[in-house]
């Protein structure tokens, strides 16, 4: 309605539907941006969980679509012939990844292979990528960067293998397979280019880059180089992909977030990586280099800028105690997301080959895009008192 009868105006439904359009338009344009892709490959979602799902969910559709129909000639001869679909990932995934793929292995709807990570360095290896193929694998799903120990994994260098499989797939009617990571935790934290990676899939998570708690999908060639299919049903919106009522002010955020991600990254990594590596200083000053391991530190290995995971040695130092001692510090003993496990260690430091003691007493500490060397004193100076309180206690 355009106007009242009284002389009060209202913008036209038209004009404001425009400029909502308008509005995700250039979100997702600056989303596109950030990654290196296109932004008719971007769709938004409610955040990472969802993107992880529709992927995993998508591909194990895609491989029921694509399948000679039981019975045809073709199925008769195939190797294919009764397989489920195969997926692959690692042992150190988030939960988001691992939990659908659990599940889907529960209802015997796919076959997973969990490559575990290597004790040395802490990421996965290529070549046990490559090994746990079968010729029912569709999807290899493997995160960009850990959250918590902040190491990278080797997504580009799996893509060419990758890429290089599927031409001789392709001459045996295999059907291709196709590259995820969830880039939730590297986002604002390092540069991410889709096409430096070699991804088919890329998750974006906005709260990782100090945007809103929502998310978006990349998918390359979305609908036409590669499959998606939508979870749910309803009104069509993003090109039915992901229907229901778009989040206009929440996307509106991502882009915007996005855009400072695109023009300041080098900056934010330079930082924070500084402000970490004087952290990490601090402590093996303060409590010595016997009673600090630095969990995130592998031999070799490229990690984020931010993350830095430590145990202070000894038999009542469990990362909870000492952090229900502080004073200052806030901080998580593992993956913030899924922190109820009271006396377990972190399942991702047991799988980096972290000892069972060592683990038990870990803390994760992010440093921010703000965070200063002044901040990082008091934080450590809280920590020493920490552990002098619960050394008394003994």
């Amino acid at each position: 309605m355009g106007s009242k009868a009284d002389g009060h105006s209202f913008p036209s439904p038209v004009a404001s539907g425009r400029k909502a359009k308008d509005i995700i338009d250039t979100a997702r344009e600056n989303v596109a941006k950030m990654i290196g892709g296109k932004p008719q490959d971007i769709i938004f979602t409610s955040g990472g969980t969802e993107s992880n799902n529709l992927v995993i969910h998508s591909m194990v559709k895609h491989f029921h679509q694509t399948r000679p129909s039981a019975g045809s000639p073709a199925d008769l001869c195939s190797p294919l012939d009764g397989a489920a679909p195969h997926l692959i990932t690692c042992t150190v995934e988030h939960d988001s990844i691992r939990l659908p793929l659990e599940h889907l292995l529960k209802e015997r709807a796919a076959a997973v292979t969990f490559v575990p990570v290597s004790k040395v360095n802490g990421q996965v290896e290529v070549e046990d990528i490559l090994a746990a193929v079968r010729p029912a694998t569709c999807l290899v799903t493997i995160m960009l960067a850990n959250n918590e120990t902040g190491v990278i994994m080797p997504i580009s260098e799996i893509s060419q293998r990758i890429k290089a499989l599927n031409q001789k797939r392709a001459t045996s009617g295999l059907p291709v397979i196709l590259l995820h990571t969830d880039a939730a935790q590297a986002l604002g934290k390092r540069r991410v280019d889709v096409e430096d990676l070699g991804v088919d899939f890329l998750t974006i998570v906005g709260h990782k880059f100090y945007g809103p708690r929502i998310g978006a999908l990349y998918v390359r060639g979305l609908g036409e180089l590669t499959p998606l299919y939508p979870m749910l049903f309803g009104g069509g919106q993003e090109r039915n992909f992901r229907p229901g009522t778009e989040n206009t002010p929440m996307i509106a955020g991502l882009g915007k977030a996005a855009e400072l991600v695109t023009r300041h990254c080098e900056a934010y990594e330079a930082h924070m990586r500084d402000v970490r590596d004087y952290l990490e200083e601090r402590l093996v000053a303060e409590f010595d280099k016997q009673r600090i391991h630095l969990n995130s530190q592998f031999p070799g290995t490229e990690r984020l800028p931010n993350t830095c995971n430590f145990s202070i040695r000894g038999p009542q130092l469990q990362g909870r105690a000492v952090l229900a001692q502080c004073r200052t510090l806030l901080a998580s003993v593992g993956a913030a997301c899924h922190s109820d496990n009271v006396d377990r260690p972190s399942p991702v430091l047991l799988s980096c080959g972290i000892p069972f003691d060592v683990a038990r007493n870990a803390l994760r500490l992010s440093v921010g895009r703000s965070t200063t060397r002044a901040e990082v004193d008091l934080v450590v100076q809280d920590l020493k008192q920490a552990v002098a309180r619960l050394e008394c206690q003994a």
